[in-house]
């Protein structure tokens, strides 16, 4: 019986022996099978491809990136073909790298894995593929921006009034901050929407060319029968206009006027260049009553003081020629009978084709005080421009800004200013005339800074009648022309 109980034992050994060889064989051919194909939790491009073979793999890649992509406009989608904007899909690369991954597992340790049911290290190939940029933006513009922006349209003058019409705003796609986010969306195996970027864009302010054909027709409304030249100046983008206009006649800019009380604004800038800082009190009450009140003794004295007690008049044209400002000038001091010092003869006052007959003693042009006012105005925002480089060290930023002060408070409630809103800085100088040989005014000028919401600008207007320039007319189209003015920069939404 023990013999027997052995050979029992033995054979029942045996057999499940030779059932574990038998399951180990299956086994081992299972897993050879499966090895045949990709390990469990692999990915290649972020696809699980896990028990796929190569091929298999391939295709699933393919089916994944090939998918069109949303380019989401607004509320317009737009499917495109990934190959139709320059994406190129390496599957080869992918699945041979992966599959080197997968022969260099060892083999008895992932079959041992296997046969614990043991899940293997998942393992990635990263996606690999081109994107041809160039074309992507070439698609995305000539595709998609050109058919659906809205290109926003121009504010346009109101014919026959001193307003501007606001325009149509306007939708655009940012090409280039779309494009990465596009780009995303191509390498992207489950998410493949692309939100693009789309601006909203106000309309354009119109051109200076607008305003210039506005002001024409204020003067034409107006039947103004005298020459007006104007000087206008965006301190933003540094866009200017200058035109002589007479009855719809056309001059060119740049005609010699009688300068009157706005000589004052380089007298002034004369007078910082030579005086130290602190300002002396003496020089700032002559100063304020030169350009707040525009007295004309303390003009004289200004000179007298501090520049030369003789040659004071001289000595402001002197830097005005160092600046380039060749047709501004000022000969002799304001008193009755002052001696003329110097006769200046300039391109402006030669001119033969338009003769307003300006005062001898001080003579200017609207684009020679506007290229002044604009270096104060550079000076006080950033102590750069043209004062600091014609005169290094003598004209201080915080001189500039007094400067800009001291024309603020110049307040008149007429000819330029009486066509700006209330509570607008406006720092300025005007003048005119009344002729002592037949007791009219005959020409007038305005010249100053806006500073506005919309932006700052510089605006000079003269007017000349040779027979009589009447003060009621002239006031109310130099407000209408500041009023146009102010309505450009500061076009209403």
């Amino acid at each position: 019986m023990k013999i027997n109980r052995f050979n029992l034992i033995r054979w029942i050994a045996i057999i499940l022996i030779v059932v574990s060889a038998v399951l180990l064989v299956f086994q081992l051919i299972q897993f050879s099978r499966l090895r045949a194909g990709f390990p469990a939790g692999t990915t290649i491009g972020g696809i699980a491809v896990g028990g796929l073979e190569q091929e298999e793999a391939a295709n699933r890649i393919q089916q994944a990136y090939n998918t069109s992509i949303d380019l989401v406009y607004k509320d317009q989608h737009i499917h495109v073909k990934p190959t139709q904007i320059g994406f190129d899909l390496d599957v080869e690369s992918m699945v041979a790298a992966a599959d080197q991954q997968r022969v260099e597992l060892p083999f008895w340790s992932s079959f041992w894995d296997y046969l614990w049911s043991k899940e293997p290290e998942p393992t990635g190939t990263p996606l690999v593929a081109t994107i041809d940029e160039n074309r992507l933006r070439l698609y995305l513009m000539d595709e998609i921006a050109s058919r659906y922006d809205e290109i926003p349209e121009s504010s346009q003058p109101v014919a026959g009034t001193i307003n501007f019409q606001y325009g149509k705003p306007g939708s655009v796609m940012d090409v280039e901050k779309s494009l990465p986010i596009v780009e995303e969306a191509l390498k992207s195996p489950t998410d493949r929407v692309a939100q693009l970027i789309i601006n909203e864009v106000d309309p354009p302010r119109p051109s200076l060319q607008n305003l210039e054909i506005l002001i024409k027709q204020i003067l034409d409304q107006a039947n103004f029968d005298g020459l007006t030249e104007v000087y206008i100046l965006d301190l933003e983008n540094r866009e200017e206009i200058n035109f002589a206009y007479e009855q719809g006649q056309e001059y060119d800019p740049g005609i010699a006027f009688t300068a009157a009380s706005t000589i004052k604004i380089p007298i002034m800038m004369a007078s910082f260049k030579a005086l130290s800082e602190p300002t002396p009190q003496g020089a700032v009450n002559l100063l304020e009553q030169m350009i707040e009140l525009s007295e004309n003794p303390p003009a004289d004295s200004l000179m007298e003081t501090y520049l030369d007690a003789t040659l004071g008049p001289i000595v402001v044209t002197d830097d005005l020629e160092d600046l380039g400002l060749e047709n501004t000038f000022l000969a002799g001091q304001f008193y009755t009978g002052a001696p003329l010092l110097r006769r200046y003869l300039t391109q402006a006052n030669q001119r033969l084709d338009y003769d307003t007959e300006p005062d001898e003693y001080n003579q200017t042009t609207t684009a020679d005080m506007g290229m002044l006012l604009d270096d104060i105005y550079q000076c006080a925002q950033t102590g750069g421009g043209s004062f600091a480089a014609v005169f290094p060290g003598q004209i201080s930023q915080s001189e500039c800004q007094s400067m800009i002060t001291y024309l603020t408070q110049n307040k008149i409630a007429m000819l330029l200013q009486a066509g700006l809103p209330d509570g607008t800085q406006f720092a300025h100088k005007h003048g005119w005339v009344v002729e002592t040989n037949d007791g009219v005014i005959h020409s007038m000028i305005d010249a100053g800074i806006v500073f506005s919401p919309g932006g700052n600008y510089v605006m000079v207007v003269a007017m000349y009648q040779p027979t009589q320039l009447i003060f009621d007319i002239a006031n109310v189209l130099f407000a209408r022309i500041s009023s146009a003015t102010y309505n450009y920069f500061n076009i209403p939404s």
